[in-house]
């Protein structure tokens, strides 16, 4: 891997690499039927009766918040991710114009096994849980999996999710102690890093409940502790492999997690 900190020219293509491969997960929203979703919330009668804005117009303005966020999240990535040692290998690589496979392959295996072990482990919360949620809930849960489409799973939940939580937030989270706290003097400590992968994931977990609030009216003690578990545990995995590996080994596990809730999905757990 080509070293960065001397070329803004790497930098700068490290930062359209990134912006642009975390844009097309955004633009990945466009393929979600929003018709079907909306029909699928429980929603009062009088606010069905209300009419809605335009989709086309709900749409584009569903790209907008997101668009923003990941702008921020790759250009603090860009600037503070080197200096506390944190990497996207792979996409620094190819700014540098190096050997963007050779730098990914470590990272393969890895994303791999870490992704399927914590897509099993989701899902035996889901069938943990089920007991204790409202059949309204799992039913509507399982009717928005479905309508979710594979592109926006892979796309925005591996690639543009992986930006904005580990590359963004989790650098941010981790170069503030080190520049506060530490004066900049070494690497961070490891009890920095390993706080950030715990407040990364722990809201990683939490920003999936406004959908389960959605999906079931409301929100009960059991709903938010699986919520929260379940997502959690694959927050933790992804902080610790771009921690270790890089951000593209996170993406890959992210991927391989939605390979296995497609699988169950398809088995009906």
């Amino acid at each position: 891997m080509m070293d960065l900190a001397g070329s803004m020219s790497a930098k700068t293509r490290l930062f359209w690499i990134l912006w642009a491969a975390a844009f097309a997960g955004i633009l990945s929203l466009l393929l979600l039927d929003l018709t079907a979703l909306i029909a699928a919330i429980p929603l009062p009668p009088d606010a069905r009766a209300r009419e809605l804005p335009p989709l086309a117009l709900l749409k584009g303005l569903s790209l907008v918040q997101p668009t923003i966020l990941v702008t921020l999240a790759v250009l603090g990535g860009v600037f503070l991710a080197g200096p506390v040692g944190l990497r996207a290998p792979a996409a620094e690589a190819w700014a540098a114009r190096g050997d963007f496979l050779a730098a990914l392959k470590p990272q393969l295996l890895p994303g791999v096994l870490a992704g399927v072990g914590s897509g099993v482990a989701i899902v035996a919360c889901w069938v943990v849980a089920k007991p204790f949620l409202a059949p309204g809930f799992i039913g509507r849960a399982q009717e928005f999996n479905r309508l979710l489409p594979h592109a926006t799973r892979f796309l925005y939940g591996g690639i543009t999710e992986e930006v904005l939580l580990r590359w963004g937030l989790m650098t941010v989270l981790v170069w503030v102690p080190w520049r506060v706290v530490q004066k900049r003097a070494g690497s961070p400590r490891a009890g920095w890093v390993v706080a950030a992968i715990l407040v990364t994931a722990l809201m990683f977990g939490a920003g999936h409940l406004p959908v389960a609030w959605l999906l079931a009216g409301g929100l009960t003690l059991p709903l938010v502790l699986y919520v929260i578990a379940a997502n959690s545990i694959f927050g933790l995995a992804a902080g610790f492999l771009y921690w270790r590996r890089g951000l593209e080994a996170a993406i890959i596990a992210h991927m391989a997690v939605h390979v296995v809730l497609l699988v169950a999905i398809r088995l009906a757990l």
